[in-house]
């Protein structure tokens, strides 16, 4: 495995000799909303300068709402009772708006989850970038453009004139992330808060961001509060870890003590949550596949070029044949961009197919039947990644289950419900069907969204990333819900994931896509034991797993 900018004996034997005073000290921190219980319950860490301190924990245990106190950033209703933030020796809760506006950005900088969020869609990056100079230095437009255009380029940004005159949708998430980390490494603040700033990025762009962060903040004494639910990343990049517990903190220390011997029930669960490859499965017999991609090819047209004219069209799967047999679950990984979530849709009929064909149960689709049709569309079903998306926010959980039976058979309303009920209780959400979305957590909406999928018992289902938007332990319980689902009920799965992780404890095969290409499948073994592309040794190089935890306890 490549080494990290902080090599982790380096890391964890690190003092702050030289800087006794904590740059940053949150004591006993207290923060109510409208409700009784508290949101913070006197939480208490420090950062050291130029340290690296972890902030992770379910969610909902108060990561974020720790990080926006420091920045007195708190939401509407919410306010600290409690404690104090000491920035340098200065309490924050104590400044007037002034003072914090000059805080933020100068002294304490923040890269946020979503960047395409906290990037503004109607200003270029230049524009963007910018603005944080002209507030807070007097410089002119030349030394503006000429502090970004060096900063782009220590982030890797390829061609940092033409990004300036960008938009932030023109850019993949990865390259969003690099700008909006560009953006606030250009005040050189002496505090970087990191809000979970990978976890809508696949495992490569998720390193490079990580590493480009580190070397940053490593070369300009940058200390960094990095808030998130992945240990792979706290293993990798911190000094010490704070674990928090419903606004409680439960356990505190270097990370490796914390993470290879911790003290705390809840802390072990966390690390018990992590993924972990399971057994060979046995060799399944040789059967007719129940879908198959032939030569599939995918394209999208290309970007308009003036009124009357495109660009040519852009192929985003290239000639790709994959098979699937009945009961099998075969994963398909790669980066942003690979071209798996087309071949996903594209199998099940969402997108059109531009070259190649699909057979589902030997039959090819292209040449089927409106009866065919119907018979394939209904034998196929897709969970989404964004479970809160994909349901109907006015709709009761009941309904939204429900809504699938609407294409078979007529049902009495007792059959119907009886069919709901049992799905829901098999999914672990007896009880719930008179809920809407929003009155769900992450994880029982993506259960939600599963018992939608399976109500019609499905020959066929595709699961695109149902687990990258969810904390470990949720994540864990999810994948255990699918493993159980899918050996009871036997339906064939295409699992679409970057996080490789994740893939070898559910999968009998994984597909390894880069570029709208297949370049590697085989068995979880073959993959992870004997990969023979650089891309696939690349992904697992990236990968941040319990094998980061193996390598903490063996130092």
């Amino acid at each position: 495995m490549r080494p990290s900018t902080y090599p982790m004996a380096e890391r964890n034997d690190m003092t702050t000799e030289k800087n006794p005073l904590p740059l940053l000290s949150v004591r006993e921190l207290t923060v109510h909303g409208p409700l009784a219980r508290p949101l913070l319950d006197a939480v208490s860490f420090d950062v050291p300068a130029g340290g690296v301190v972890a902030l992770v924990g379910e969610s909902g245990s108060g990561k974020t709402m720790a990080g926006r106190a420091v920045l007195g950033l708190l939401p509407p209703q919410v306010r600290q009772s409690g404690g104090s933030v000491l920035l340098q020796g200065r309490d924050v809760g104590t400044l007037s708006a002034q003072s914090l506006r000059a805080l933020r950005g100068c002294d304490v900088g923040m890269v946020f989850q979503e960047p395409m969020v906290s990037l503004n869609p109607a200003m270029t990056i230049a524009e963007q970038l910018f603005e944080g100079l002209r507030l807070h230095e007097k410089v002119s437009t030349a030394q503006a453009r000429e502090r970004a255009i060096a900063m782009l380029r220590r982030v890797q940004i390829a061609d940092p004139e033409r990004c300036l005159a960008s938009y932030p949708h023109q850019f993949s998430g990865g390259m969003r992330q690099r700008i909006m980390l560009a953006s606030v490494m250009l005040l050189k603040p002496r505090l970087l808060i990191a809000d979970e700033p990978t976890t809508a990025l696949d495992s490569l762009s998720q390193r490079e961001v990580m590493e480009i962060m580190a070397e940053l903040t490593r070369t300009e004494g940058t200390a960094v509060l990095l808030i998130t639910h992945d240990l792979g990343l706290v293993a990798r990049y911190a000094q010490s870890v704070v674990v928090l517990e419903k606004g409680r903190l439960v356990e505190t220390g270097p990370v490796r003590s914390v993470l290879t011997a911790p003290r705390e029930a809840y802390t072990r669960s966390l690390i018990d949550a992590l993924p972990q490859r399971s057994a060979q499965r046995p060799a399944r017999p040789v059967q007719a596949p129940l879908i198959e991609a032939r030569e599939v090819q995918v394209s999208f047209p290309g970007a308009r070029q003036g009124w009357l004219s495109r660009a040519a069209p852009k192929l985003a799967v290239r000639g790709v044949s994959l098979a699937i047999q009945p009961g099998e679950v075969v994963a398909v990984v790669g980066g942003s961009g690979s071209g798996k979530t087309t071949l996903g849709r594209a199998m099940i009929g969402l997108l059109p197919v531009a070259g190649g064909d699909v057979c589902f149960r030997g039959t090819p689709l292209g040449s089927a039947d409106a009866a065919g049709r119907r018979e394939f569309r209904l034998a196929c079903q897709l969970v989404f990644q964004d479970p809160y998306s994909s349901l109907d926010p006015r709709q009761r959980v009941f309904d939204i289950v429900a809504e699938p039976l609407r294409h078979g058979p007529p049902r009495t309303r007792e059959a119907l419900r009886s069919t709901v009920d049992a799905m829901l209780a098999e999914v672990g959400l007896a009880g719930f069907g008179e809920r809407y979305p929003h009155a769900l957590s992450g994880g029982q909406r993506q259960r939600v969204a599963i018992a939608r999928a399976l109500v019609r018992k499905p020959a066929f289902v595709v699961a695109d990333e149902p687990v990258s938007a969810l904390d470990m332990t949720i994540q864990k319980q999810v994948l255990d819900l699918l493993k159980r689902l899918q050996a009871e009920r036997g339906f064939g799965c295409l699992f679409i994931s970057h996080n490789l992780a994740v893939v070898s404890e559910i999968a009998d095969r994984i597909v390894v896509m880069e570029n709208g290409r297949i370049v590697e499948e085989g068995s979880v073994a073959d993959i992870f034991d004997r990969p023979q592309q650089a891309y696939t040794k690349a992904l697992l190089e990236a990968a941040t797993t319990s094998d980061l935890l193996a390598e903490l306890d063996a130092a």
